[in-house]
C-alpha cells in the first residue's frame, strides 16, 4: 500500500494495534512525528536510539507502547477526517528526525539527498524530467542499446521507457538478473539489507529475510522486468561482440552473436553498457589445475548436479562467496579443507539470518511513510559512516595494523568478536586475524564462518599451494591433501572491464588500447572521451567497499546518463562526449583521493587495484558527494555536436 492510498485497514482499530506490535518502534516514531509534528516525543526517544538498526533501539516498553497507541489514534483520525497526509517535513525538523533515527547527528549536506529518497512524488527526481519534450519522431529516430539485463540494465530500461526513448536490451543469458541469475551456489545471497538493496522506484515489502538469498533476489528482478514491461524489449541469448562508432553519421554499429553462433548487426544512436565487472570468473593460475581427476568448479559456474554430500571437499578462497558456501555445505560434507591466501575482517549482524516478521511486513505495506523511513535508516546504517575510517592519518603509528584512531577502534571490535568466537583455538585466531587495516579488503558479514572453522571436519590451511594433482592439492611445505572435489571461490576478472567486447570510438580508437592494461578510467565512472553517446553503468571507480549499495550508484549514474541524452535530444544534435581535460581532471582527483585511503596502504593487495597499484574499481567519494556530482549537469564539460 503506497503513501497515497486510503486506509481501508483502519476499519479494525484493534487489528491495527496488534499489527503495530511487530513493527520497529523507531520507524513508527518517525511516522508519528511526521503525522503530528510532535518533537517532544522525538526528544524523549532519542537517547534510547544508539544507531539506525532495530537492535540498536532500547526504548522502555512504556514509551514504545505510547508511540504505537498515539500512532494508532493519529492514523484513525486522518482516515475519518479525510485530511490529506502531510508531506515530508522540511528544514530543521527533518534534520532532527533523521538524526534521531540514525542515532547520531546527520549533517546538513545529507538532508537533501535523504529527502529525495523519502519523497514518494509523482515526478520521480531520479528519472528523466524533460524541459521541452522532443517530438515523437525525434525520439523514435534515437534508438538506444543497453548491454546487459541485470540490475543496472533493468534500471536503465525502466527509466528510458518512462521517458519515451526507444531501446533494445542485449542479454547474453536466457533470463534477466545478471549476477543473481548466474550465481546459485549454496548460500548465495546479499550482504546488504534487502529493503535498501532495491530500486527506489520499486520497493518490495514482502522480503522473507532481512538479507535474502539468491532465489528471492532473482525473483525480484524478474518481477521488475515484468512489472515495467521490459522483457518484450530484451533480446536474450545474444552477446555483443563489438560496437564501432560511425564517424560523421553519429551512430554505433553493433555486431551480435546469437546462441547458435550466427552473427547479426544492429545500429544505435547511443549505448549504455550495463555488463558490470563481477561476471567473468577468475580461476587461479596453479600448476596442474587441469589434471585434477575429481569435480572442480567455480562458485559462479556451479553445477546443479554436483553432489558434495559425504565428499572430501577443498575450497580455495575465503572471500564473500567462500564465506557463504563453506558454512552452508559444512554440515553435509565428509571434510572441508579451506585454502586461505589471506583472511578477511568479519563483522557480526544479528539480522543476517533473521526472518522479517509478519507485523513488520504489514507495516511496510500498509502504514503510510513507514517503508520510506525504514529505508532511510538502513541507508544510514550502511552508508558513509565508515568513510572517515578509510582515510590515512599520516601521524598515526600502529605498525601498519590501522590507519587512524577510528580505524583502530573498529579493528579492536572485530578482533574481540573473532577471539570470542574462536576463544579455545589460538591457532585459528592467529590464522583468521588479518595483518592489514580494516577495510583494506572487503568487510564480510559473519554467516557462521567462525563457528564453521572450529568444526571437527574442517581444516584451515594457510600454506601456499604448490600444485594440483589428479588426487588433490599439494602445498609448498610438501603436504598432500587428497580430496574428491575442488571449489574455486576465487572471484572475478574485475580489472578486464567490458571484455571481451571490442569497442571503437571516434577515429577507430580502441577502448582497451585507450585504457591500457587493466586500467579502466571514466568520467564519473560513466563517460570516456572520444566515445560519443557511450555510457558505462558500474564502470571504473564506482564500486563500493565502504558502504551503500550498487543500486544507489546505478540510479545516480542513470540520472546522469538521462541528463546527457536529454541535452542531445532537446537540442536536436547528434552526439555528446566528455571533454578530455574534464575527464583527465576527474581521474587525477580520484587517484589523489585513493592515495590517501586504506586501499593503497603499503603492503596491501586486493582486487580493487591493477598490476601497477592503481585503484580502478572503487569509489573514493562519500555517497552524498557522488549523488551531488551526478545530479547536476554542466554543459560546458562536454562536446555536444
Amino acid at each position: 500500500m503506497s503513501d497515497t492510498q486510503t486506509f481501508e485497514f483502519l476499519s479494525d482499530s484493534e487489528l491495527l494495534r496488534a499489527e503495530l506490535e511487530g513493527a520497529d518502534a523507531a520507524t513508527l516514531l518517525l511516522v508519528l512525528v511526521q503525522l503530528t509534528g510532535d518533537t517532544h516525543i522525538l526528544a524523549r526517544a532519542r537517547p534510547h536510539i544508539a544507531g539506525p538498526m532495530n537492535y540498536q533501539e532500547t526504548m522502555p516498553e512504556e514509551l514504545r507502547g505510547e508511540i504505537r497507541e498515539r500512532l494508532t489514534e493519529a492514523l484513525i483520525d486522518y482516515a475519518r477526517s479525510g485530511r490529506p497526509l502531510p508531506p515530508i517535513p522540511e528544514g530543521g525538523l527533518l534534520r532532527e528526525m533523521l538524526s534521531a533515527a540514525a542515532g547520531e547527528e546527520v549533517s546538513e549536506d545529507y538532508v537533501a539527498m535523504m529527502r529525495e529518497d523519502l519523497e514518494a512524488s509523482e515526478v520521480d527526481p531520479r528519472g528523466l524530467v524533460w524541459r521541452t519534450k522532443p517530438a515523437k519522431d525525434r525520439l523514435d529516430a534515437f534508438p538506444v542499446v543497453i548491454i546487459g539485463a541485470g540490475m543496472s540494465g533493468i534500471c536503465a530500461a525502466v527509466r528510458l521507457k518512462e521517458a519515451g526513448v526507444p531501446f533494445t536490451v542485449m542479454e547474453k543469458n536466457s533470463a534477466v538478473g545478471g549476477s543473481w541469475f548466474e550465481n546459485f551456489y549454496p548460500g548465495c545471497g546479499v550482504d546488504t539489507p534487502n529493503h535498501f538493496y532495491s530500486y527506489s522506484f520499486d520497493l518490495n515489502h514482502d522480503w522473507s529475510h532481512f538479507f535474502a538469498k539468491r532465489d528471492e533476489l532473482w525473483d525480484y528482478f524478474e518481477r521488475a522486468a515484468e512489472k515495467y514491461d521490459i522483457r518484450s524489449s530484451i533480446q536474450f541469448d545474444t552477446e555483443v561482440v563489438s560496437a564501432i562508432y560511425q564517424d560523421g553519421d553519429a551512430y554505433w554499429k553493433l555486431t551480435l552473436r546469437r546462441r547458435d553462433g550466427t552473427l547479426a548487426e544492429l545500429n544505435a544512436k547511443a549505448i549504455i553498457s550495463a555488463v558490470g565487472i563481477l561476471n567473468r570468473p577468475k580461476l587461479p593460475d596453479i600448476p596442474g589445475r587441469a589434471e585434477f581427476a575429481g569435480v572442480a568448479l567455480h562458485t559462479a559456474q556451479w553445477d546443479k548436479n554436483f553432489e558434495w554430500r559425504d565428499k572430501r571437499v577443498a575450497m580455495i578462497g575465503t572471500g564473500a562467496s567462500g564465506q557463504q558456501v563453506g558454512p552452508t555445505i559444512v554440515g553435509e560434507v565428509k571434510s572441508l579443507t579451506i585454502f586461505q591466501r589471506s583472511p578477511h575482517w568479519v563483522v557480526p549482524n544479528p539480522n543476517y539470518f533473521a526472518e522479517v516478521s509478519d507485523g513488520m511486513k504489514w507495516a511496510l505495506a500498509h502504514i503510510p511513510f513507514f517503508a520510506r523511513w525504514y529505508r532511510f535508516q538502513l541507508f544510514w546504517a550502511f552508508a558513509d559512516g565508515l568513510h572517515a575510517s578509510l582515510m590515512v592519518d599520516p601521524s598515526w603509528e600502529d605498525d601498519g595494523k590501522s590507519i587512524n584512531q577510528t580505524n583502530a577502534r573498529h579493528r579492536s571490535f572485530m578482533e574481540r568478536y573473532l577471539q570470542t568466537q574462536l576463544n579455545d583455538r589460538p591457532d585459528l585466531v592467529e590464522k583468521a586475524t588479518p595483518s592489514y587495516p580494516p577495510y583494506g579488503k572487503r568487510i564480510l558479514v559473519d554467516n557462521n564462518w567462525f563457528k564453521m572453522l572450529v568444526r571437527p571436519n574442517v581444516e584451515l590451511v594457510t600454506e601456499g599451494i604448490a600444485k594440483i594433482t589428479p588426487a588433490g592439492i599439494e602445498t609448498a611445505d610438501g603436504q598432500m591433501f587428497e580430496v574428491d572435489a575442488i571449489v574455486y571461490a576465487t572471484g572475478f576478472q574485475a580489472s578486464k572491464m567490458l571484455a571481451p567486447m571490442t569497442i571503437r570510438g571516434k577515429g577507430g580508437r580502441d577502448l582497451h588500447d585507450f585504457w591500457g592494461k587493466d586500467d579502466a578510467q571514466a568520467y564519473l565512472g560513466t563517460m570516456i572521451p572520444d566515445f560519443p553517446n557511450f555510457f558505462t553503468l558500474m564502470g571504473p571507480n564506482t564500486g563500493l567497499a565502504h558502504g551503500g549499495n550498487v543500486i544507489f550508484i546505478t540510479e545516480c549514474q542513470t540520472r546522469f546518463i538521462l541528463a546527457c541524452l536529454r541535452e542531445v535530444l532537446e537540442r536536436g544534435v547528434g552526439e555528446i562526449d566528455v571533454k578530455r581535460d574534464i575527464h583527465d581532471a576527474h581521474v587525477a582527483e580520484v587517484d589523489a583521493l585513493h592515495a590517501k585511503m586504506v586501499w593503497t596502504h603499503k603492503g596491501l593487495n586486493n582486487w580493487y587495484r591493477n598490476a601497477n597499484g592503481r585503484v580502478f574499481a572503487l569509489l573514493p567519494y562519500r555517497l552524498v558527494d557522488y549523488w551531488k556530482m551526478t545530479k547536476e549537469f554542466f554543459p560546458d564539460n562536454f562536446n555536444i555536436s
